[in-house]
């Protein structure tokens, strides 16, 4: 169905977004999941290979099976997520620019993202999803 050029491209352009995932990681403004399942996606059509090495890694699996399973996040975890990401933000709007028009995006995007956020499933338990449930 895809010539080697296209798969190779889908390949990238996982890679690309697998690694953008592993930066969100480590910042708390840059979500990961969104760009882990970016990757999945590119993956499943570029490479089955890659594909199954993401949903099997044991870092990244918790975000992708979590989130395609609908278990959702943990109450815990939301209420650090969103306090991050406001943080990290307000300190972006207050001392990162003078910019209105930046500033305003900057708000829309966490708003956009906190909404995102709440009406994720809060899971009662802090279970990865390769826990068996009790």
């Amino acid at each position: 169905m895809y010539n080697k050029t296209h798969k190779r491209l889908l390949i990238l352009a996982g890679t690309v977004f697998t690694a953008i995932g592993i930066v969100g990681i480590l910042i708390p403004v840059l979500p990961t999941t969104p760009f882990l399942l970016l990757a999945a996606a590119c993956y499943l059509r570029g490479s089955e290979k890659f594909y199954h090495w993401l949903l099997s890694n044991k870092l990244f699996s918790f975000y992708i099976r979590n989130y395609l399973e609908g278990k959702g996040m943990p109450l815990k975890i939301k209420i650090f997520t969103l306090t991050l990401l406001w943080l990290s933000i307000g300190i972006s709007i207050w001392i990162g620019t003078q910019n209105l028009a930046i500033r305003l995006i900057l708000a829309f995007v966490a708003a956009g993202v906190t909404v995102h956020i709440i009406t994720i499933k809060t899971r009662k338990t802090n279970k990865t999803s390769n826990e068996k449930q009790t």
